[in-house]
């Protein structure tokens, strides 16, 4: 296991010793709650949990872990981290602890099929949206930007097709108005623990069949880039509005401007008014800040010029009159 580092010992595990062999798959912080519902489980054993290496973050470039492998570190589980799981040594380091059952969500690497077929009770993957609805990497942008309004948590059998997998539990999940990507993966978290806590155990005492998901209704979603984050003043500011909120933290939303990079954290949508070119930031009533649009105004309301603190667009603006004009 040259790229694997293995942490922890037996004792202070919240697995009993006896149990079901698993293995726990995750990364970001919506794997947290999902790893603390199956620690809690009696009939689990954790053989190991394995996330992504520790990475700089910061101007000093300090080394952090994921949030799963903090979580695990604090339950006292066994943590691995490959490089890259794909790899020789990644797949070795997994089937020599023999896993009846392996449990993944948000772990952010394809899985290689020598490992899919390892597991006797299953490879398991929990996905935040309704499947087959919004499949990839990037389910919760693309629900608040689409504008749905209900969304779910999926349990399925994973394959080797990105989330196309059986549909083994779901777990419905409500998008609200102002929801933002933080907000909603936060709810979708807390929902797919409560979707394991309950259909983990029917699973595995043969009570659930997994059910393929219809072709009808597929989506999917790529990882997002930095540029999407521009603000296409040639869409409605209905549309910009729901992007705001669905790309926050990343890739954020942005306008160049005079001063630079604008980056808006949130705003609402307005009427257009005459004059408007769509493209140009206007006056927005007396100190305001707003987008013009091809339908309708962005109006801004707070904002943050790249390498300085978010401010109110009313402060920008008062500070900064060339932004319009």
């Amino acid at each position: 296991m040259s790229d694997a580092a293995a942490e922890g010992s037996s004792g202070g595990r919240a697995s009993p010793e006896s149990g079901i062999r698993t293995v726990f798959f995750g990364s970001g912080g919506f794997g947290v709650p999902v790893l603390e519902a199956l620690a809690a489980m009696p009939a689990i054993r954790f053989e190991a949990v394995v996330s992504a290496p520790d990475r700089p973050a910061g101007r000093r470039g300090v080394l952090r872990p994921t949030p799963v492998t903090l979580r695990a570190r604090e339950l006292g589980l066994p943590v691995l981290q490959p490089v890259r799981v794909r790899r020789p040594e990644g797949v070795a380091s997994i089937v020599e602890l023999a896993p009846e059952l392996i449990v993944l969500a948000d772990y952010g690497q394809l899985i290689p099929r020598a490992l899919l077929d390892l597991p006797p009770r299953g490879f398991l993957n929990l996905h935040p949206s309704a499947l087959p609805r919004w499949r990839g990497a990037a389910p919760i942008p693309a629900t608040i930007l689409a504008g749905d309004t209900r969304s779910a948590v999926t349990l399925i059998v994973l394959t080797e097709e990105m989330d196309a997998g059986p549909v083994v539990a779901v777990e419905p999940l409500e998008v609200r108005p102002d929801d933002t990507a933080v907000s909603l993966e936060g709810r979708a978290a807390e929902a797919a623990a409560r979707l394991l806590r309950r259909a983990l155990p029917d699973w595995l005492d043969g009570r659930l069949e997994a059910r393929n998901q219809p072709e009808d209704g597929a989506t999917l979603t790529r990882p997002l880039r930095r540029e999407d984050g521009l603000l296409d003043a040639a869409g409605t500011a209905a549309v910009l509005e729901r992007q705001v909120r669905a790309y926050q933290p990343w890739p954020g939303s942005y306008v160049e401007t005079d001063l630079g990079r604008l980056i808006v954290w949130q705003a609402h949508a307005g009427p257009s008014e005459p004059g408007d070119d769509p493209g140009r930031l206007v006056r927005a009533g007396r100190d305001g800040l707003a987008l013009a649009t091809a339908g309708g105004r962005l109006i801004l309301d707070a904002v943050q010029l790249e390498g300085k603190t978010r401010v109110s667009a009313a402060d920008l603006r008062r500070g900064h009159s060339r932004l319009v004009r």
